[in-house]
């Protein structure tokens, strides 16, 4: 399912080879660094963290009395961490959106991931069992490809190109995309053409002001929904 050497020699960019005839890349792209560095890393909630832990420490120093001097030297750590953590944060996310390729063809998934040790992963549809979306307000969101039982993959290899906290049976993930809807069409039209019978359906949910949960993306006699 990967091949670790890829990168060197690729010869088309995301991919391990040249496609065989018959094979048609229909879609790539990567991770869009800012939405994984706020919504994959937690960016947000790292950022609301330090804000309060700064507001209270600042307050705490006003309460008992000190001056405007002392409040400033008492948040000046407090706000070095902040910025340490999540520009080490962004820097992450923007590495990792940086040496990932997502890539559809007509046969197969392929992912081109890892920062320090370039892999590519190949999932050829016959593996694919389903494939579930989760969407955010803005319209970005991860799609989730849920593996047959034959195919053995490793969380923490995949990470953070995986289903959150599904360790077990890991689902490989494209993570943080921006245009969320065409790539799951593409994806959705490209499964229902490979599936035998052809009886798939998209489901795609609609946008809502608030995260929602794992929405199915094919379902049919084939292709098994992977949301659970």
């Amino acid at each position: 399912m990967s091949d670790h050497d890829d990168f060197a020699v690729e010869p088309v960019r995301g991919l391990p080879a040249r496609l065989p005839e018959g094979e048609t890349l229909l879609w790539q792209g990567a991770p869009d660094w800012k939405v994984l560095a706020w919504r994959g890393f937690h960016l947000r909630f790292v950022s609301a963290y330090f804000a309060v832990l700064i507001g209270w420490t600042a307050f705490s120093t006003w309460w008992v009395g000190g001056g405007w001097p002392m409040v400033f030297r008492s948040v000046v750590p407090i706000t070095v961490a902040a910025l340490l953590a999540i520009g080490l944060l962004a820097l992450v996310a923007w590495l990792v959106a940086r040496s990932s390729v997502y890539s559809i063809t007509s046969k197969r998934v392929v992912m081109r991931i890892g920062v320090a040790l370039p892999m590519t992963f190949n999932l050829p549809f016959a593996c694919i069992e389903g494939a579930s979306v989760r969407r955010w307000a803005d319209g970005s969101g991860d799609i989730s490809l849920a593996m047959g039982k034959n195919t053995r993959l490793n969380a923490l290899v995949l990470w953070p190109h995986a289903r959150p906290w599904h360790l077990n049976n890991p689902e490989p993930s494209f993570r943080a995309l921006a245009d969320l809807d065409a790539v799951a069409a593409v994806l959705a039209h490209a499964l229902q053409a490979a599936s035998p019978e052809g009886e798939t359906s998209l489901n795609l949910p609609a946008a809502r002001p608030a995260p929602q949960p794992e929405t199915p993306l094919i379902e049919g006699s084939s292709l098994a929904s992977a949301a659970r």
